[in-house]
């Protein structure tokens, strides 16, 4: 290129020779080049990868700086309405390839958008299927704005982790959090999860309370075992066994009773008898002891490690320089890669054996044919301890007898009852309550009695292989039809099983 220096300072250009010049990329592969950024593949190692796909560097016909200014180039394009109108941009384009795709935007007082929750139709079916317990974390930062980054989460019928929204969220103020609560109820046809799980915070158990009335709140141990080293770790030193009688008091104990005198000990033994931090834990303690959870189902949860999973392997993807759009297209992969991995686990529950330590046994053989192999082994991990498990006493005088069942060289007893008429069968430990599961005392009486099978009763279809059939009816002709759900990436197959 020739050029003349003007009186001005600037120059004039007054010749081109375009031999001399180059693209700054190969159009033919500009494609993937757009692949490998949506992947998270930091430009210098896509840079690499290209020149060995292509047999070269030289064989490229750009060089690193191209890239990295084609790529920023792209990014200031796709944010060329700025951040907002390339969200809602996103979000319509997402309602266009999935109709049931919903979005919430809050705006402030300047029509800024202030928090957003978005769900997609995997999401919402998975919830209507499995949104019986929920975790709620926000630990998590986006970018370089430090947005505070929500994930909605649960368990399939395999107990592997799924999402059930999520939302980027301006604050975490108590108004922040119940409108983010609302706009989940809203979307999720106002359907409340029996269980919720979240961390110690004030702000988000206040809008819990308000929106989510008739729900249990709990609190996650992890973060909870947490703050007890933050605040009382003076009393973990030299070998001191505080955390482990802590975790005692956590787990152990059935019965409200017995946790109250073992923590009236801990607080003797330690010293603690005035100290604010323990003290305010144990105002909430039924959030987090086990005894006082024992009439809520919680499907075997008791921390927000789900959530944190999903953020974990968010930060495999993100950067502090993505923009809105790229993170939210790194959250679409990770959610498709948990329906990745259910969908290995409905292959091998179908195509594989469960292993059965007891085939003999109809009640197991009756197990493995209604449950995921997942829960399969947890139901037969309970009848392993059948036959460590005693009748101490019994009473049969009516037709709901009563069981004292112990475990050997265990002093605790459990009381189960049980009509065979009627099919019902309760045990003190609760384990059905809180899980869904008989336990080894319900399974020793049922055993004694000679009952074969499960009874029905005690069967809760969200363990079940069967979990993802629905009965839907067609209003419009008055009948029903048996569905199978099955959502691959973002489009909704369903097959009919029945008519």
């Amino acid at each position: 290129m020739g050029r003349t220096l003007m009186e001005n300072g600037k120059y004039r250009c007054h010749d081109f020779v375009e031999g001399h010049n180059h693209e700054h990329y190969i159009p033919s592969t500009t494609h993937m080049i757009l692949l490998i950024d949506d992947s998270g593949i930091r430009p210098k190692a896509a840079f690499e990868y290209m020149g060995r796909r292509a047999g070269g560097r030289q064989n490229l016909g750009y060089t690193p700086k191209d890239h990295h200014n084609y790529l920023r180039s792209k990014r200031q394009h796709d944010l060329g309405y700025g951040e907002a109108a390339s969200l809602l941009q996103y979000f319509t384009e997402q309602s266009r390839l999935d109709p049931s795709f919903s979005y919430v935007v809050q705006l402030d007082m300047d029509e800024l958008i202030t928090n957003i929750f978005w769900a997609d139709a995997r999401m919402i079916i998975e919830y209507a299927l499995f949104g019986d317990v929920v975790t709620f974390d926000t630990t998590f930062r986006t970018n370089k704005k430090n947005r505070p980054f929500g994930i909605f989460a649960g368990f399939n019928h395999h107990r592997g982790d799924i999402v059930f929204g999520a939302a980027l969220l301006y604050d975490e103020m108590v108004e922040s959090f119940k409108w983010l609560f609302e706009a989940f109820l809203k979307t999720h046809r106002q359907k409340k999860p029996i269980t919720i799980f979240t961390d110690q915070d004030a702000a988000m158990a206040k809008a819990i309370l308000e929106v989510f009335h008739g729900t249990w709140h709990g609190l996650c141990i992890w973060h909870l075992m947490q703050n007890a080293i933050k605040h009382l770790g003076n009393l973990m030193k030299n070998r001191s066994s505080f955390l482990s009688d802590l975790k005692k008091c956590v787990y152990q104990y059935v019965e409200e009773v017995q946790f109250e005198s073992v923590w009236e000990e801990l607080w003797i033994k330690y010293g603690v008898e005035n100290n604010s931090w323990l003290n305010r834990l144990y105002g909430l303690k039924e959030k987090w002891v086990s005894s006082y959870m024992n009439n809520t189902f919680t499907g075997g949860m008791r921390s927000t490690q789900l959530s944190e999973n999903i953020n974990a392997d968010l930060k495999d993807y993100t950067k502090s320089t993505l923009d809105i759009v790229q993170f939210f297209k790194h959250f679409e992969r990770v959610v498709n890669e948990k329906h990745a991995n259910e969908l290995k686990a409905e292959f091998d529950a179908r195509n594989k054996l469960p292993k059965n330590m007891f085939s003999h046994i109809k009640i197991i053989k009756h197990a493995g044919e209604v449950y995921t192999p997942k829960i399969f082994d947890l139901f037969q991990d309970e009848f392993s301890m059948v036959s460590d498990c005693h009748i101490k006493w019994k009473n049969e005088s009516s037709s709901l007898g009563e069981y004292g069942v112990g475990i050997d060289e265990q002093e605790i007893e459990f009381k189960v009852e049980c009509n065979p008429s009627e099919s019902i069968v309760q045990c003190s430990y609760r384990k059905f309550e809180t899980f869904s599961i008989l336990c080894c005392h319900a399974l020793k009486v049922l055993d004694l009695l000679d009952i074969k099978l499960i009874p029905k009763a005690y069967i809760l279809s969200r363990w079940t292989r069967a979990a993802r059939i629905m009965v839907i009816e067609d209003s419009r002709e008055k009948r029903l039809w048996n569905m199978l759900i099955w959502l691959p990436h973002n489009v909704i197959h369903c097959y009919a099983v029945n008519w």
